[in-house]
């Protein structure tokens, strides 16, 4: 192969992998917190990827805590127990909202929960944040209410 066709290869492949991780996020379905609430309301779970630790400070009543990052020596890295922990609790038929701190690990959880097969899932746009901010009930230790 030349140089030319070389880079042209390159960057038809790379134009292929940005479509279809667009077209997955695509798939993911983002609500805001208003939104989620009302899904929760009419009997969706709320499955809380934050770390432990985030959510022993506070948490959406009645969520699931299953993290999706966990926090290392080296920093902060993807679960490698999320998706089997998830698998053992779950069920793919469940009506799931996904949330985190503020959306972003919550949107990578829904992606892959969405390729793993789960087909009522949803993103909470905004996270833990928006839902504190909204003035919406938590569940926080006793020593800080």
């Amino acid at each position: 192969m030349g140089h030319n066709s070389w880079n042209l290869f390159h960057i038809v492949l790379l134009l292929l992998l940005f479509f279809v991780s667009c077209s997955l996020e695509a798939k993911v379905v983002t609500f805001d917190v208003h939104a989620a609430k009302e899904l929760l309301q009419s009997g969706h779970l709320y499955l809380d990827v934050r770390t432990e630790e985030e959510f022993k400070k506070g948490h959406v009543e009645k969520a699931l805590n299953i993290p999706y990052m966990i926090d290392t020596p080296e920093g902060r890295v993807k679960s490698k127990q999320f998706m089997e922990q998830v698998h053992s609790t779950l069920c793919k038929e469940d009506h799931l909202v996904v949330g985190c701190r503020s959306g972003v690990r919550s949107l990578d959880a829904t992606i892959d929960l969405l390729e793993a097969g789960f087909k009522n899932v949803c993103n909470l746009g905004g996270g833990y944040i928006d839902w504190v901010e909204q003035g919406f009930v938590v569940k926080r230790p006793k020593d800080e209410l």
